[in-house]
């Protein structure tokens, strides 16, 4: 082994935490993170503490998998409850912020009544004092506007709980990942490292380009006691991966769940990034090692933890030129910026797209399209399914649109024309709303009010519409998490009989009886357009 000239391994697992937790975006913003702590995190501990044992049966079971529940197999009780104890100590100021968040705004709720809100003000807790806007609807129902750059500037942002943790994986199953907090381990490298940190750049840039492992380990502040794991991360065999440009025309290649890679000999797109590591598991995929060494524009589609990775993120961080974002609402706590987050994490040109906006690109152009549903009714803005034109070639990434307004699809139409590709997602039956967005909510949910609203995509009925709105050419079904390697943050095992496979497998047919190209994606694909 060539210490001097070194890369680093293609399969060593990234993991960003935030206080010892997967972090994902929901975990930067700042009030956001602060929510999640309090009504989400300490109750799963505490959970944890009382009853180890439940916790270790529970994660056993199908039906409770992507539960809140802790998966240690009913160890390391200890632990847990030092993390309780440091989480109350370190974040007790997050802590006392989300309290004011669900006091006051109960408050507001029941005493603002369509009168001025000035002499509410008053009546703000200290930890909201000067980061919230008070605001009415047009049907006099308030809320609050959180002041969101503020906060990033804020004690309420707290870079010193960010971290990294490396190790080696050789397999595509993890445990889920949302529910267990990341203890320190003999084969984990845990890094107390901030995310925009740049240093971070130098580590994944050594996947492809050779560096010494002295400068690394200096660079990254690595303990000599925790030099002969390091190490262990390291090979002096360099990346032999096909990340040639295609020849001609439009390729696209198909990275698993919503990550698409759009290339011609003069642009590169990648779509919601979400990568598997290299190693012989039996199912064919492309990699990091795959990816170009320069990535033009990078797209979100919407803000959820299986669209916004922070683990890929961050390793693709330095081939990134552009990064393209949906705008968010404005100051609502449900809808974080998107913008002010990749900003936070280090990325330096990131560029709000909204509805119905064209940006030009080399040989083309990105458009932002309006994406319905998929979001338990909730008013989120940071959603975007886009359109990608590349000469005479259209591709629409829906994502996880879901078609409840057929007419918007017939109006698209009329002004961008046949879409030669539609990537779409058909997760048609999607988690109640509490599963993610529960820790955001202040007041009781009704049972039957979550389980009604969805975090669901189209179904075959609503898929077929779309597919003659925009008289597409190929339809291919993507973003359905069905790739093992997606199981630690996406928590599915479909059947034959799963209503998302039955659902596609009709659209497909429909599309083949209609002489449309069709198929769900799977592992990989690629094809020349």
């Amino acid at each position: 082994m060539n210490y001097d000239e070194c890369y680093l391994k293609q399969n060593i697992q990234v993991e960003a935490l935030y206080n010892n937790w997967y972090a994902w975006p929901h975990l930067i913003s700042p009030a956001t993170s602060a929510m999640i702590t309090a009504n989400l995190h300490l109750n799963i501990l505490k959970s944890y503490v009382d009853n180890p044992e439940l916790h270790a049966m529970a994660v056993k079971s199908p039906e409770m998998l992507g539960g809140p529940f802790v998966d240690y197999e009913g160890k390391r009780a200890d632990e847990i409850s030092s993390l309780i104890d440091s989480t109350e100590t370190k974040l007790g100021h997050l802590l006392k912020f989300a309290e004011a968040v669900k006091t006051f705004d109960n408050e507001l709720q029941a005493t603002a009544k369509g009168f001025s809100l000035e002499p509410m003000y008053e009546k703000i807790p200290a930890p909201l004092k000067g980061y919230v806007e008070l605001v009415y609807d047009l049907n006099h129902n308030p809320s609050l506007r959180f002041i969101e750059g503020l906060l990033y500037r804020s004690p309420y942002y707290v870079e010193s709980a960010q971290s990294m943790s490396l190790s080696v994986i050789n397999q595509d199953y993890r445990p889920f990942v949302l529910s267990t907090p990341r203890l320190e381990d003999k084969s984990h490298l845990h890094l107390p490292i901030r995310f925009n940190n740049p240093r971070i750049d130098q580590l994944f840039k050594m996947k492809d380009s050779p560096n010494s492992y002295a400068y690394i380990k200096d660079i990254l502040q690595v303990a000599d006691d925790k030099d002969e794991l390091f190490k262990t991360f390291f090979t002096d065999e360099p990346n032999r991966k096909d990340n040639s440009k295609p020849d001609s025309g439009v390729r696209f290649r198909y990275y698993g769940h919503a990550c698409i890679l759009i290339e011609t000999q003069d642009v590169s797109i990648l779509t919601d990034p979400v990568i598997s590591y290299d190693y012989d598991n039996g199912i064919d995929r492309y990699t990091y090692a795959n990816l170009p060494d320069s990535i033009d524009y990078l797209i979100i589609t919407h803000n959820h933890q299986d669209h916004v990775m922070l683990e890929t993120l961050l390793q693709i961080r330095h081939k990134v030129k552009t990064v393209v974002v949906p705008r968010s609402n404005g100051g609502s706590l449900e809808d974080p910026s998107v913008k002010l987050m990749m900003e936070a994490i280090g990325f330096q040109n990131v560029v709000e797209l909204d509805e119905m906006e064209t940006m030009q690109i080399p040989g083309g152009s990105i458009t932002g399209l309006p994406f319905f549903g998929e979001h338990s009714d909730l008013n989120i803005r940071t959603k975007l399914a886009h359109l990608v034109k590349l000469g005479n070639t259209s591709l629409m990434c829906a994502a996880d649109s879901n078609n409840i307004e057929p007419a918007l699809y017939d109006h698209l139409h009329k002004i961008y024309g046949d879409i030669d590709v539609l990537f779409l997602g058909m997760e048609c039956d999607g988690a109640p709303l509490s599963w993610l967005y529960g820790p955001l909510v202040t007041a009781p949910l009704d049972r039957a009010v979550d389980q009604s609203r969805r975090l669901d995509g189209s179904n075959y009925e609503r898929g077929a519409k779309i597919v003659d709105s925009l008289k597409c050419k190929h339809v291919y079904i993507y973003a359905m998490g069905q790739e093992p390697w997606l199981n630690y943050v996406m928590s599915k095992k479909y059947t034959e009989d799963s209503n998302p496979i039955v659902h596609s497998n009709r659209l497909i047919t429909y599309c083949e009886n209609r002489g449309i190209v069709a198929e769900r994606l799977y592992g990989t694909k690629e094809l020349y357009i």
